[in-house]
């Protein structure tokens, strides 16, 4: 069983910057392929990026050269860097972690981009 608490989501204005982090608990992430999912008020829940146990990243096209997915095994935290937002980024982003037919999910933090 993985544990997964996100952090980081917050209020910003178009064109700031956020780092949200996903720490893990009951055990280590590095066989997992990570992602963060975002899901926006009334829309379906969408991948935005994800990394594979390798250390492979792939990104929606929405976000590609605005962020970056990253993680740290030794503190079994995965980040997601997001600079020059946009308001239509704004929706709960979560984290999750896969391997095999196991799939774990954290609760969500909330992104909102507004001036």
């Amino acid at each position: 069983q993985v544990q997964l608490v996100e952090s980081g989501g917050g209020l910003v204005q178009p064109g700031g910057s956020l780092r949200l982090s996903c720490a893990a608990s009951g055990r280590r992430i590095s066989p997992y392929t990570m992602a963060w999912y975002r899901q926006a008020a009334g829309k379906q829940r969408e991948v935005v990026a994800t990394i594979t146990s390798d250390g492979i990243t792939d990104y929606a096209d929405s976000v590609k050269g605005r962020f970056t997915i990253s993680r740290d095994i030794a503190k079994n935290t995965m980040y997601l860097q997001m600079n020059s937002l946009k308001p239509e980024d704004t929706a709960v982003y979560h984290c999750n972690a896969q391997w095999s037919v196991f799939s774990y999910w954290g609760q969500g933090t909330q992104v909102t981009v507004s001036s």
